[in-house]
């Protein structure tokens, strides 16, 4: 018997997923090529001359084209006769997927906490080192540990200030221990005080101007914390209106010189956001919306991501979805720079502020790179 009828039997055309992200031969190969992490547990591949299978980022050294076929899952592939590869392990979860499940854990943790557990706990729990732990969640989530205990629980403070009559109860139902520690970073969560807060803005100081931009009409508002609204339109009686509905009892007031000059520096910015932005942000919004938001931030002028590449970059690929409604909540035109998320396709698609701003912002970026 020869050696080669020793080998596992091979019918690749069978097994080709028609209803997975890889579904044809072509661009599976191309996956295993660029060893793409996000195609691990939608096949498998294995290789004829050594009996082996493996995951499409196994690290190995490729083999030959006409040695590779494709299996839909590790069951079908030692059915096949092949055996699981001892470097890549196609037979257990996955390290991105170890990885997911030990941050959400983390965030479970953080979630549930009174106070920010110590990172050494949280990494206790992840079953990592404190570094790596940190790496990790800050590559799965977009921010740091730290960062997602403040937003979540500025999350939970709106929304217990918007159900509750007292303040005192909405902390306590937010899950602050003592009204001493909230009170001390109240400002930081809200941009104001709680009780103006609860009452729409009651009291707080909003200082705004409208101006015109490349664009059109442009509104730039700022709370004692930073930058916290910048909206484009075409009338600007409407983005005025836009700003009070935000904050209905808010004082709203004209911007003095050093605001002046903060408007002209964000409305050079919209002009050419290469120049970047070097102003306070008050970027106001759930843990998740501040993860997409962080990641568009990332994405630099000129280039584009798609809606799926964002859901991958932030560790929920099946949320691609909710990363569009986070883009569609953004107040911060181009310092959030949703306007370079684009379809799959490259197509463009709904942007807040129209897709021909949209287009005219992805034109001006491609010109001065």
């Amino acid at each position: 018997m020869s050696a080669q009828l020793l080998m596992p039997a091979m019918n690749p055309q069978a097994t080709v997923d028609q209803s997975s992200g890889y579904a044809s031969e072509e661009e599976r190969w191309d996956a295993i090529l660029r060893r793409d992490k996000a195609a691990d547990g939608a096949f498998c591949y294995g290789v004829r001359t050594t009996g082996v299978y493996c995951r499409p980022s196994c690290p190995s050294r490729h083999a030959r084209r006409e040695n590779v076929g494709f299996y839909d899952s590790g069951a079908q592939a030692e059915q096949a006769g092949f055996r699981a590869c001892k470097r890549c392990k196609p037979d257990q979860e996955s390290l991105a997927l170890q990885h997911a499940k030990a941050v959400a854990q983390a965030c479970r943790l953080i979630e549930s906490s009174e106070t920010l557990p110590a990172l050494a706990e949280l990494a206790s729990v992840a079953g990592l080192s404190r570094y790596y732990f940190h790496h990790v969640f800050k590559n799965i989530t977009g921010v740091t540990p730290r960062e997602y205990a403040v937003a979540h629980r500025a999350g939970r403070v709106r929304d217990e200030l918007q159900r509750s009559d007292s303040v005192t109860d909405a902390l306590y139902g937010a899950g602050f221990g003592s009204s001493g520690r909230f009170y001390e970073k109240s400002s930081q969560l809200l941009g104001m005080k709680p009780r103006d807060y609860q009452r729409g803005g009651q009291r707080a100081l909003i200082r705004f101007g409208v101006g015109q931009c490349a664009l059109g009409a442009i509104l730039v508002a700022a709370t004692e914390q930073g930058v916290c609204s910048i909206l484009l339109g075409n009338d600007p009686d409407e983005l005025v209106r836009d700003l009070q509905d935000r904050f209905p009892n808010a004082e709203l007031t004209g911007g003095d010189a050093a605001f002046e000059a903060w408007m002209a520096q964000v409305i050079g910015f919209v002009d050419d956001p290469t120049l970047g932005l070097a102003l306070p942000l008050d970027i106001r919004g759930t843990a998740f919306q501040q993860r997409v938001w962080q990641a568009l931030r990332d994405i630099p002028p000129g280039s584009t991501a798609s809606y799926t590449d964002i859901a991958q970059r932030i560790g929920s690929p099946k949320a691609v979805r909710a990363v569009a409604q986070a883009c569609a909540a953004n107040a911060l035109a181009v310092a959030i720079p949703c306007h370079r998320v684009v379809r799959n396709d490259g197509a463009l698609s709904g942007y807040r502020w129209g897709v021909e701003r949209k287009r005219a912002l992805l034109e001006l970026e491609s010109e001065k790179n």
